[in-house]
């Protein structure tokens, strides 16, 4: 809403700086992170009293897990929150892109939400129905994808571009559809399956937020889309702004999620940070970078499907545990070292992504 600040300009001119996508991401960004700061501690301690023992802990996960027993989850509603308010207070609300996104954002928030409260109601790590929570995922991300495909509109609605090649667009037609909805979903909850450290998900987040929110930027500028050689995609420049809002509320949720953790984000954060991030790579018509930006969630998500695979076809485990951040705990690696060299492994994909702009 600041945006309409901009027209002020006219009479005075420092206004013109809510014209700014730059200024205004940076002010989504600072405003995320001051409000996840500033109400954090209030906000576990009324976690705390509503929770009691807090998150269920795995009897069958490590066993230096279960010393976190007691500390409260569903801390990714701050982030949420946050999330939305600062979007809304800096994007253009005319942009359509930005209200698809914040449905995703909430759509997936909310699913989380319900998950996490069935844990705590029930006592045990059991939530919502594996095929319910799809059901309603897949649900969401259709109706985005429709969306998303309808602003688009003609051949490049439902085209793929592939990274590295600057000549190659492949038109799957309606198969893009399908494809939407397993790069949504498939993204929500390989997010959801990382976060199983204390701040192990948010530097991964964070990273591969980043590199959507300078493809946002790019792609969102036909001059700048044009030098680089990428398709340009009206008005999602905007999304720069949203993006900054996820990298400063899940920046401002590390700081009390760093080990050890005094709040757990919850499927609430992890599911609505995958669904939008998903949902990002879409708008800006990078999916497949995504593969990319976010390897860390990938190589979390792959390592459960193989063990879940192999135990079923053969009755023996490939991994000591999965998902792959707890094999390299039962392999002795303390908890700080598995989120740190994941951290760095997270920047590094990053970087490659990034590099896939110009290298064409």
């Amino acid at each position: 809403m600041l945006y309409w600040l901009s027209f002020l300009s006219v009479w005075l001119t420092p206004f013109n700086l809510f014209r700014y996508l730059t200024f205004r991401t940076g002010g989504a960004l600072i405003t995320a992170f001051l409000i996840v700061l500033f109400f954090g501690p209030s906000f576990i301690r009324w976690l705390k009293r509503k929770q009691g023992e807090g998150q269920p802990i795995r009897a069958d996960g490590p066993q230096t897990h279960l010393s976190k027993k007691g500390t409260p989850t569903m801390g990714g509603l701050l982030i949420v929150l946050a999330g939305v308010v600062s979007t809304l207070l800096w994007a253009d609300p005319a942009n359509p892109y930005i209200w698809v996104l914040l449905f995703v954002f909430l759509g997936f928030g909310a699913v989380g939400f319900a998950d996490d409260y069935l844990k705590l109601t029930r006592k045990n790590t059991a939530g919502v129905s594996g095929k319910k929570r799809l059901g309603v995922e897949f649900g969401i991300s259709l109706l985005a994808c429709i969306i998303m495909i309808c602003l688009e509109r003609g051949s490049m609605a439902t085209t793929l571009t592939i990274p590295f090649f600057k000549n190659i667009l492949i038109d799957i037609g309606w198969f893009y559809v399908p494809f939407v909805l397993v790069v949504m979903v498939g993204t929500a909850n390989a997010v959801n399956l990382t976060d199983g450290l204390d701040g192990l998900v948010s530097i991964p987040v964070i990273m591969a937020t980043l590199v959507f929110v300078i493809i946002a930027y790019v792609v969102g500028r036909a001059d700048y889309a044009s030098y680089l050689q990428i398709y340009h995609v009206k008005q999602a420049a905007e999304l720069t702004v949203f993006g900054g809002a996820l990298i400063g509320g899940t920046l401002g949720f590390l700081w009390y999620n760093a080990h050890p953790a005094q709040v757990f984000m919850g499927d609430t954060g992890s599911l609505a940070l995958g669904g939008a991030l998903g949902a990002l790579a879409v708008a800006t018509k990078h999916e497949l970078v995504l593969a990319i930006a976010g390897g860390v969630f990938v190589m979390e998500a792959l390592s459960d499907i193989i063990q879940v695979g192999s135990y079923k076809l053969t009755g023996k485990r490939v991994f000591l545990m999965a998902p792959i951040h707890h094999h390299f705990e039962k392999k002795g690696w303390s908890e700080t070292t598995v989120v740190v060299r994941f951290w760095i492994v997270s920047i590094l994909l990053a970087l490659f992504a990034l590099a896939t702009l110009k290298l064409r």
